[in-house]
C-alpha cells in the first residue's frame, strides 16, 4: 500500500453522519473523538452543510469521508436521496472535495441520465470511496437495483480532481446466490481487501467477502454474519484504531434507533464494546476517519456547539413568544416570554431569564404586570414582548416593548417600559405608543425592536395579519409616524410563507432577515418563514425556500422566533416556541400551552438560510 505523503500524526477521529428520515435529517453532520470510541457532535448535531446546495433530490444520506493518498484533500460521497419520495426513487449520489474539511464543492452524478442502459433503474445507495492500488486511481461503489432484479454493488472510477467519473459504472461484486447486497465497505489489511455488506431482503445482516484485486470479480465469501446482534443492522463501517492493531466494525441497528460498536484484530472474529462507547447524539449509517490534532482544533472551531448539554424545552412550565438579548453591561444571556398555560392567553405579566451559558437558564422574576398599576393604561393580556439594550448618554438602559389589553377594551395596543437593568424593575409609560392599524384590520401586536448596526438608527416592527415597521426616535419611546410603514410580504400560502404575525429582524453582512410567523398559534403548522431587504423598512424580497422552522415528529407549532448572533462569531441561534406534545389534542387548548426552546440557525455560504430541524 503506498505511503501517504508526510504529514502530521493522527491523534482523533471523525464521525460523518446523517440523523433520520426527515428531509431536514437527511443531510450531513460531524462528530469527533479523542479516542475513536467517544464521540462529541459538533455545530450542535446541525449539518455541516445544506443539502439542498449539494443535491437534486434536497437531501443526502450515508455519507462516507476519505483523506486522499497523498494528504492534500479529503473527498465525501453520499446517497442523493430524500426517502419521503420513497426508497426507489433516487438516481444519483453526489462527490464532494474539500482542501480543509470545512468547505466541500460538490459535483452530483445522476447515474440514469448520464448513462445508456439505466432506463430500469430504481435505486442508488450508499456510496463509499476506496483508492485501488493496481489501477492509481479513485474508486467509487455503491449498490444499485434495476427493475425487480436485484441489489448489485457497482463501481467507477474518478477523474483525478475527484468532480466526475471515467468510463461507465461496472459490477464489482455479486454474491455466488445471485441475491441482493447493498452497503459496501472496503478496508485494505495484509495485502487484501476486506468488504463488508448488508444482504438486503435475506438476512439483513453483514457478511464479508475478500479479494487481492478490486476488479478481478474473484471474491473469497464468508457464510457467517459479522453483526453482534439478532436485530436488523445495516450501514457496516470499519476503522482502525490509532497506534492499535485493533479494528472498529461498526453498524446502524435501524429499527431500534441504536448504533452498535464491535472490536476485532483480525477482521473475522468481533466482540461488541458498547459499553465503552458513548456519543451526545444518535447517528445513522455514517463513516469515520482518522484525523490530526490541526485538523480537530479546525473542525472544533469552524463547527463549534455553543448548545451542548442544554435540552428542549430550556425554560420550565409554559412560555410563549421568546425574545431573546445578550447584555453588553453583564456579559449574559437573557430571555423574556409571554406567560402561557391561561385560557384565552391570559397571561398578565412577562417573566425573565438568566444564563451565562445559553444551558443554564435562572429564574429572575416578573419584569412588568399588565394587570396592576405598573401599567396603567392596560388591564391584562400581556403578549410577545421585545427587549432591546442601548446606551444613552453613557449608561445602559433597557426597553421593554409589549402588547396588552387597553382599560378602554378596543383593542390590544403597544406599549415600553424602560429600566436600568435587564431584570427591571422596568417603569412604563402612562399610555400606549401604537394604538391603531395602520391598514385598518388586525391587531397591535407582535412588537419586535431592532437596532441597525449600519446607521445606528432603531426601528419597531409589529402586526396580526399584516406587517408593519416604523423608525423609533432617539429616546426609544415612541415613533417617528411619517416613517410607518407597511411590509407585509405578498401572496404565500398557509403551506409556505404566507404572513399571519410575529415579525422579527436581524442584519448579516450587509442584508436585513426579515422572518415572520405562519398560520395560527395553535395549529400544529405554525411555522417560520423568512425573506431579504436591502432596507431595515423594505421592500421584502421572500426568499426562493422561506421556510425555515416547522414541525417535526412531536415537535409541532414551531414558530414565534426571535434569533441572536452569539458575541464575537458569526454564529446564530433561534429561540421559539413549540406546542408542549402533552396538549396537542384541540380539547386542551393547544395554543395555550407552549414551550420555549433554542436551536442552531445557520446561513449558507450564498447567504440563504438553512431549514432548522427542531431538537
Amino acid at each position: 500500500m503506498p505511503a501517504l505523503a508526510q504529514q502530521s500524526p493522527m491523534n482523533a477521529y471523525l464521525f460523518a453522519y446523517f440523523t433520520g428520515n426527515d428531509k431536514r435529517d437527511e443531510s450531513i453532520k460531524f462528530a469527533v473523538s479523542r479516542d475513536g470510541v467517544n464521540f462529541t457532535a459538533l455545530n450542535d448535531n446541525a449539518p455541516i452543510i445544506d443539502s439542498r446546495l449539494i443535491s437534486e433530490t434536497g437531501g443526502v444520506r450515508d455519507p462516507h469521508i476519505i483523506r486522499s493518498e497523498d494528504g492534500k484533500h479529503f473527498y465525501m460521497v453520499v446517497t442523493d436521496m430524500v426517502c419521503a419520495n420513497g426508497w426507489d426513487s433516487n438516481r444519483g449520489l453526489t462527490l464532494l472535495k474539500s482542501d480543509d474539511l470545512v468547505n466541500w464543492t460538490p459535483s452530483v452524478i445522476n447515474i440514469q441520465k448520464r448513462y445508456k442502459g439505466h432506463e430500469k433503474l430504481k435505486r442508488v445507495w450508499a456510496p463509499q470511496t476506496i483508492y485501488d492500488h493496481d489501477a492509481g486511481k479513485y474508486m467509487v461503489y455503491w449498490s444499485m437495483q434495476h427493475g425487480d432484479g436485484p441489489d448489485i454493488i457497482y463501481y467507477a472510477y474518478t477523474n483525478d480532481d475527484f468532480t466526475d467519473f471515467i468510463g461507465k459504472p461496472k459490477p464489482l461484486f455479486i454474491p455466488k446466490n445471485k441475491k441482493s447486497c447493498i452497503d459496501g465497505d472496503i478496508v485494505y489489511k495484509d495485502g487484501a481487501y476486506h468488504m463488508f455488506y448488508k444482504t438486503e431482503g435475506h438476512g439483513n445482516g453483514i457478511k464479508k467477502a475478500t479479494t487481492n484485486k478490486l476488479t478481478s470479480g474473484k471474491w473469497t465469501e464468508y457464510d457467517d454474519y459479522k453483526q453482534q446482534t439478532d436485530k436488523a443492522v445495516e450501514g457496516a463501517g470499519v476503522f482502525k484504531l490509532i497506534d492499535s492493531d485493533k479494528y472498529i466494525l461498526m453498524y446502524d441497528v435501524y429499527m431500534d434507533g441504536k448504533y452498535q460498536f464491535t472490536e476485532s484484530t483480525d477482521l473475522d472474529n468481533f466482540k461488541v464494546i458498547d459499553s465503552s462507547v458513548s456519543m451526545d447524539f444518535h447517528p445513522r449509517h455514517g463513516s469515520v476517519m482518522q484525523i490530526t490534532d490541526e485538523e480537530y482544533d479546525r473542525l472544533t472551531k469552524a463547527f463549534p456547539s455553543y448548545l451542548k448539554g442544554a435540552s428542549n424545552p430550556v425554560l420550565p412550565q409554559f412560555h410563549a413568544d421568546p425574545e431573546i438579548m445578550y447584555s453588553e453591561k453583564t456579559g449574559k444571556y437573557y430571555i423574556y416570554s409571554t406567560t402561557d398555560g391561561y385560557p384565552g392567553w391570559g397571561g398578565s405579566y412577562y417573566t425573565c431569564y438568566s444564563s451565562p451559558d445559553l444551558k443554564d437558564w435562572q429564574y429572575e422574576g416578573v419584569t412588568l404586570d399588565t394587570a396592576t398599576d405598573q401599567v396603567p393604561w392596560a388591564n391584562g393580556n400581556a403578549w410577545a414582548p421585545a427587549i432591546e439594550e442601548k446606551k444613552i448618554n453613557g449608561d445602559y438602559k433597557y426597553f421593554l416593548y409589549f402588547s396588552a389589553n387597553p382599560v378602554t377594551d378596543n383593542g390590544k395596543q403597544i406599549g415600553v417600559a424602560v429600566a436600568d437593568n435587564p431584570t427591571g424593575p422596568f417603569k412604563a409609560l402612562d399610555k400606549p405608543i401604537i394604538t391603531e392599524s395602520p391598514v385598518g384590520h388586525g391587531q397591535q401586536i407582535d412588537v419586535d425592536v431592532f437596532t441597525d448596526p449600519a446607521s445606528g438608527k432603531s426601528y419597531l416592527y409589529w402586526g396580526n395579519g399584516y406587517m408593519a415597521g416604523a423608525e423609533l426616535n432617539d429616546d426609544m419611546l415612541s415613533i417617528k409616524p411619517e416613517t410607518i410603514t407597511v411590509m407585509t410580504p405578498e401572496g404565500g400560502t398557509l403551506a409556505d410563507y404566507n404572513f399571519r404575525e410575529a415579525p422579527y429582524v436581524i442584519y448579516r453582512n450587509g442584508t436585513y432577515y426579515f422572518m415572520w410567523s405562519v398560520d395560527d398559534t395553535g395549529s400544529p403548522n405554525y411555522h417560520v418563514a423568512y425573506g431579504t431587504s436591502d432596507s431595515p423598512l423594505g421592500k421584502i424580497t421572500v426568499a426562493e425556500n422561506p421556510v425555515i422552522l416547522s414541525q417535526i415528529g412531536k415537535r409541532i407549532g414551531t414558530a414565534h422566533n426571535s434569533a441572536l448572533n452569539i458575541p464575537g462569531t458569526d454564529d446564530w441561534i433561534t429561540v421559539y416556541h413549540r406546542i408542549n406534545p402533552a396538549y396537542k389534542e384541540g380539547k386542551y387548548s393547544p395554543g395555550t400551552h407552549r414551550e420555549v426552546c433554542i436551536d442552531r440557525l445557520i446561513f449558507n455560504p450564498d447567504g440563504t438560510i438553512m431549514p432548522t430541524t427542531p431538537q
